[in-house]
């Protein structure tokens, strides 16, 4: 099906002049800046940070590229992947018109950002193993719908989503197909990232929040074609990266191989984890995850997740989640806090 991102933008959108700081006018070497207004005196800090950031990220996302094999030109950044999703509905949902489609359970800012926007959301349960329901997809599309979104590996599921279903999304449906990989890292599925110069009606999300430890500084990202990352780039604020976070993160990325052996620890802590919960007559199923955490169906879960809290043990509780009737997420801990849950769940249930 053919795509047309000129036609799904608003038309607000289209006309839009992006705020232009000191910096964008500026081109070149310079030794005095007396253009933005800034502390000429410095910061009452052991580092300098008088100075306003570089908007684009340049130098952060020239390491990103290399790291995520993605051009520097299709990468966004955002503070966190909601700024993303955010810009998303900003950019291509008329409010009152335009609508998108979920398939719950997955991840809750999808709807409190269509809220937020006042958008439509078209909500299609997946399939009781947790794939898309395609037939029903196909039907809640009309005219008005500008996007899918697709969470994989799936939170609060866990498991992947079939990547040739979201391949026959993209084929077929001429709005966005986004596809959320927050948790892509402890996955055997490759990213869809590879996927970018196939398929232009393609955006992808994923974070440094999860695997690289760095929930707290706020960094998403979104990979996508360069004339969508344009869009991006002319509805963000103008410094919504600050320079703290772009030094940390920098820093952070010299770092690869501990955080490669931060995941093969959490992928075997968490099939230990899985192997051991197995093994209690009141848990009824875990589904087979591909992310940093599994759900749990047991029995009596509400009073399970109070007893839980009391020991100072925090999960999530599940149960009023579509399809998750019954169940926990639990994130997977070090040994010693998986095996102080384990103590305590069998102490619940004994």
């Amino acid at each position: 099906m053919s795509f047309n991102l000129t036609a799904l933008l608003r038309d607000n959108i289209k006309n839009l002049v992006p705020y232009s700081s000191a910096r964008d006018e500026f081109k070149g070497e310079a030794s005095v800046f007396l253009d933005a207004n800034e502390n000429s005196f410095g910061s009452p800090l052991p580092h300098d940070y008088n100075r306003y950031p570089d908007p684009l990220q340049h130098q952060l996302k020239g390491k990103l590229s290399k790291i995520k094999g993605v051009p520097a030109e299709n990468i966004f950044l955002g503070n966190g992947s909601d700024e993303a999703i955010d810009i998303l509905y900003r950019a291509f949902c008329t409010p009152k018109i335009d609508n998108v489609i979920l398939v719950p359970p997955t991840y809750g800012m999808y709807e409190v950002s269509a809220n937020i926007n006042d958008v439509e959301t078209r909500k299609v349960n997946l399939t009781k193993d947790f794939q898309l329901d395609l037939d029903g997809i196909a039907e809640a599309i009309d005219m008005h719908t500008k996007m899918i979104f697709v969470c994989s590996p799936n939170n609060p599921t866990g498991n992947s989503i079939d990547p040739l279903d979201i391949e026959t999304l993209l084929v077929n449906f001429s709005g966005l197909v986004v596809v959320d990989e927050a948790y892509i890292n402890y996955s055997k599925q490759k990213s869809f990232t590879h996927s970018l110069p196939e398929f232009p009606n393609l955006v992808i999300l994923q974070t440094l929040s999860k695997a690289w430890g760095l929930a707290a500084l706020r960094l998403g990202l979104a990979f996508a074609s360069k004339e969508i990352i344009e869009v991006f780039n002319k509805i963000k604020p103008p410094y919504n990266i600050n320079q703290a976070t772009q030094d940390l993160v920098l820093e952070a990325l010299e770092n690869v191989e501990v955080v490669n052996e931060w995941i093969k620890t959490t992928v075997a802590e968490r099939e230990e984890l899985s192997k051991k919960l197995e093994a209690f007559q009141q848990v009824e199923h875990i589904t087979p995850s591909d992310a940093n955490f599994i759900l749990v169906k047991l029995e009596r879960p509400k009073e399970l997740y109070g007893h839980l809290v009391g020991r100072g043990i925090i999960v999530r509780d599940r149960s009023k989640v579509a399809l998750c009737e019954g169940c926990l997420r639990i994130t997977i801990g070090t040994k010693l806090e998986n095996e102080k849950l384990l103590e305590e769940i069998q102490q619940f249930y004994k």
